[in-house]
């Protein structure tokens, strides 16, 4: 990854595949004018850019659309540093327990929170703060069909969480997670307008919906390695057989894992600034 620039001189500049995708479309109209007959190969063509577009957009961890963060800066490499990350929060059961975990390795992590689960929980949202983590915008309302949105919803939805978690936790988010990592091509020209920056991961243990705590922890750290970003998750958990929240059956061997390997969890925000200098 190239020496990655900070949110506030962020300029919005189409990625190839959004040119080319604007110039299908110009030389599909100059087709429609001085050949007619060719139709049928212009609309395969356009169906074809937008299956790409699509792909792109259900792929989390794609560059196809823009700037995304699926692994840390070379200085973190250098470092040793891995980045844990953990969505939907926060939530009031399972949140303090995961602070605790991580104050016990002396690790830190960044939280993408939910706008309306802050303003639920403000307090809680300050003590992921207190403890020296990072809070990062995951949009006001978490919708399931965000990556539906136009130009301007999208927009909205994010200004509103960047505005929510900015008033509680006391400082704006630099990083956005959309939810499930979905989205379009409206999104990154939206985000370098609010000074945000897309951030996926290296590796996910799905333990939303995975109640097995062996098979999460052996996603999450086979050939863990310098530069992985994780994704956990303290809000929408799934429950181990005993009803346990999984981040808190896998978080200690994570950590444990890590510190086995001599690496150390960062924030995003912390290898953005020593990327940066």
């Amino acid at each position: 990854m190239s020496r990655p620039a900070h949110p506030d001189a962020r300029v919005w500049q189409p990625s190839p595949v959004l040119w080319l995708t604007a110039a299908l479309h110009l030389a599909g109209l100059g087709l429609l004018v001085w050949r007619p007959a060719w139709w049928p190969a212009l609309i395969l063509g356009l169906a074809f850019n937008h299956l790409l577009l699509a792909g792109a957009g259900i792929w989390p961890r794609s560059q196809l659309l823009g700037l995304n963060w699926r692994r840390l800066p070379e200085a973190a490499l250098r470092a040793g540093q891995i980045a844990i990350t953990i969505d939907d929060g926060p939530d009031p059961d399972v949140t303090p327990r995961v602070l605790d975990m991580l104050d016990q390795h002396q690790a830190k992590a960044t939280f993408f929170c939910i706008g309306i689960q802050a303003e639920r929980h403000p307090a809680l949202c300050r003590e992921i703060i207190r403890r020296g983590h990072a809070v990062e915008n995951h949009s006001q309302h978490h919708y399931h069909h965000f990556s539906l949105f136009g130009p301007w919803r999208m927009a909205r939805e994010i200004s509103a969480g960047q505005a929510t978690l900015a008033r509680i936790a006391g400082q704006p988010p630099l990083f956005f997670r959309p939810t499930a990592g979905l989205r379009n091509p409206f999104l990154e020209p939206v985000l370098a307008r609010q000074g945000l920056i897309l951030a996926s991961w290296t590796r996910r243990g799905f333990d939303t919906r995975n109640r097995r705590a062996a098979d999460v922890i052996a996603r999450l750290t086979h050939r863990l390695a310098a530069g992985d970003i994780l994704l956990l998750h303290d809000g929408h958990a799934a429950r181990t057989a005993e009803g346990q929240p999984l981040i808190l059956a896998v978080l200690p061997a994570v950590l444990q894992a890590s510190a086995a390997a001599g690496l150390r969890p960062t924030t995003l925000r912390s290898a953005l600034d020593a990327a940066a200098s």
